[in-house]
């Protein structure tokens, strides 16, 4: 198995107060440059642990994890992360928020020139170039949340790795921002991995789905293939039989095969 992002039986096991916990157990998995790959599961399956060892911020116990061929065992400007909470310094605008993420990648490679035009094309692409001198807290939290999106796209990532990036969204704004980033996507043509517990929000933006068992010892259980054209339009899902298929797969794994006991 082979592919430009490689999870090659990757296990987690975490020293606790009563002992040994594994969170993961022998999780494989390839992903080609430029999919969209969403990782679903009941809460407590190892989905953020797994995407922790993809951004190098937690190591593997066992196996490994290559991206383009070469081992990832520590944080890289090559793996960009978007969080939940939108980790914007609060005393900067959108703009230099952002500008600090390209000055540190790009400061030795572009001109100031080049950095500013930069910064501000990766915040035109999430919509925000009318409020580039506006701090956090002048900010809506989906704006934000595309503020911290424009600052993980400027580092031009080989791979985006997006952590439940809506789940704190109110419904309307998290439908907005998921179009913003089948736009991007669609674009960029960038490779990504996201975690969800939507699972409409993971047939609308994904290539496939990645189905996790329940923990401990969590897995991969199955993987949808998403027979979905791009671009995608929202309205036009509603009749598609293909994203039933999707939906109803998904719904079965999580809710039939692999319900979380209460």
């Amino acid at each position: 198995m082979r592919g430009y992002l490689t999870i090659e039986q990757v296990g987690k096991t975490f020293d606790t107060q009563s002992g040994k916990f594994t969170a993961l157990s022998n999780v494989s998995l390839a992903i080609e440059k430029g999919e969209f790959v969403t990782i679903i599961g009941h809460s407590g399956c190892g989905k953020s642990t797994l995407l922790n060892i993809v951004a190098g911020l937690s190591r593997a116990t066992t196996g490994a994890v290559l991206l383009d061929g070469v081992s990832v065992d520590e944080p890289g400007p090559d793996r960009a992360v978007v969080f939940q909470n939108h980790s914007l310094l609060p005393w900067l605008s959108a703009y230099a928020n952002v500008r600090l993420a390209v000055d540190k990648v790009f400061g030795k490679t572009k001109s100031s020139a080049e950095r500013d035009e930069w910064t501000k094309h990766n915040l035109d692409l999430v919509h925000m170039n009318h409020a580039l001198h506006k701090k956090p807290d002048e900010l809506s939290g989906g704006m934000r949340q595309r503020v911290g999106i424009a600052r993980a796209l400027a580092m031009q990532p080989k791979i985006l790795l997006l952590d439940e990036p809506f789940g704190a969204l109110d419904a309307l704004t998290r439908a907005h921002l998921q179009d913003t980033v089948m736009e991007i996507h669609q674009a960029t043509k960038s490779t990504a991995i996201m975690i969800t517990h939507d699972v409409d929000e993971a047939v609308l933006l994904s290539n496939r789905i990645v189905m996790m068992t329940n923990g401990p010892a969590a897995t991969i259980g199955d993987i949808c293939q998403v027979g979905l054209d791009r671009p995608r339009r929202r309205l036009e899902m509603a009749d598609s039989l293909e994203y039933a298929r999707c939906r109803k797969q998904v719904l079965q794994f999580l809710y039939e095969r692999h319900a979380k006991a209460a």
